[in-house]
């Protein structure tokens, strides 16, 4: 992946030391709890707590007394945030905002790309982590409620002493490009019919990503596509995906049309560089935060300004 193109990924910016061995430690809490220095960040229904409109705001433990889960998120590193480097940093998820309902909140795709590094990566480890544990009360072999251990990052079974651990779910992304360098944008079943963005899907067991590519874009659009090049992944916590970003071209000689599939997507459209420039007013694009932008930017050869933040 080049350097160009990472800096492209709101997502996958960090400033975080994610401590793997604190998380070890049984009093884990106890200390962090008794540590002035510790910082807790609030979710709430999704959505972080801002100290301004583009910085997160990090709460001494005193101020967030009741909570539904906790998870250490690990130690800053960043040297420019108000925080020094070295501040530990908890995620909780509050069922009541209380307090702090009156308070400006925002969720990862409103301000993710507008965050610092440290501030990005931080709310993308959280929501991931946070979303993991909703779904996963239960134990999966005994059905029996599972208890969080290890800082927030294992749940274990009481009854049958089974672990139980984070998981992502990889999803291919790829900008699909014909001979004549146009790329391929489609309009999904769910979103609002002009919202245009790639076609994209899960990996499904036993496929590379690579085999994904050319399914997922065969399945959605008729197409059949040849040299998958990837450009670089992107955490996408909605609830635990990890997008991977791919360019890829038509088939030599194929000479079918893109058909959408009718399910999924309900129109495909190919653009040319000017032709999507005159389209801005007519169509909206996928959100600054998403892979998806960034992968349709690298094609066209610069930002795109669509007035989307």
């Amino acid at each position: 992946m080049s350097q160009s193109f990472l800096s492209r990924l709101p997502l996958s910016r960090f400033e975080l030391d994610r401590d793997h061995l604190g998380r070890e430690r049984p009093a884990l809490f106890d200390e962090l709890w008794a540590n002035p220095a510790t910082r807790i960040l609030p979710i709430f229904q999704g959505s972080a707590l801002l100290a301004t409109p583009d910085s997160l705001a990090l709460l001494p433990v005193d101020a967030v007394p009741h909570f539904s889960e906790r998870v250490y998120l690990g130690t800053s590193t960043s040297t420019t945030s108000p925080e020094p480097a070295g501040t530990p940093i908890v995620a909780v998820e509050l069922d009541d905002a209380g307090h702090l309902a009156e308070s400006d909140w925002a969720n990862l795709r409103q301000v993710g790309s507008r965050l610092s590094d440290r501030d990005a990566g931080m709310l993308t480890e959280a929501l991931g982590i946070l979303n993991w544990h909703t779904s996963h009360r239960f134990s999966p072999r005994t059905g029996e409620p599972t208890v969080s251990e290890k800082g927030g990052w294992v749940r274990r079974d009481p009854v049958s002493g089974g672990e139980v651990f984070p998981r992502t779910d990889p999803a291919i992304i790829v900008g699909v490009t014909d001979a004549d360098d146009r790329i391929l944008l489609g309009s999904n079943a769910l979103w609002e019919s002009n919202r245009y963005s790639l076609l994209a899907g899960f990996v499904e067991p036993g496929e590379s990503l690579e085999s994904a590519v050319m399914r997922e874009v065969h399945e959605e659009s008729g197409l059949r596509v040849v040299d998958p090049v990837y450009l670089g992944s992107q955490p996408w916590p909605f609830p635990a995906s990890l997008m991977v970003g791919f360019t890829a071209r038509v088939e030599d000689g194929f000479t079918g049309a893109a058909t959408p599939d009718g399910t999924e997507i309900l129109d495909l459209r190919w653009f040319s560089r000017a032709e999507l420039a005159m389209a801005l007013d007519e169509i909206r694009l996928p959100g600054p935060t998403s892979i998806a932008r960034a992968i349709v930017e690298h094609w066209y050869g610069s930002s795109i300004d669509d007035g989307q933040r």
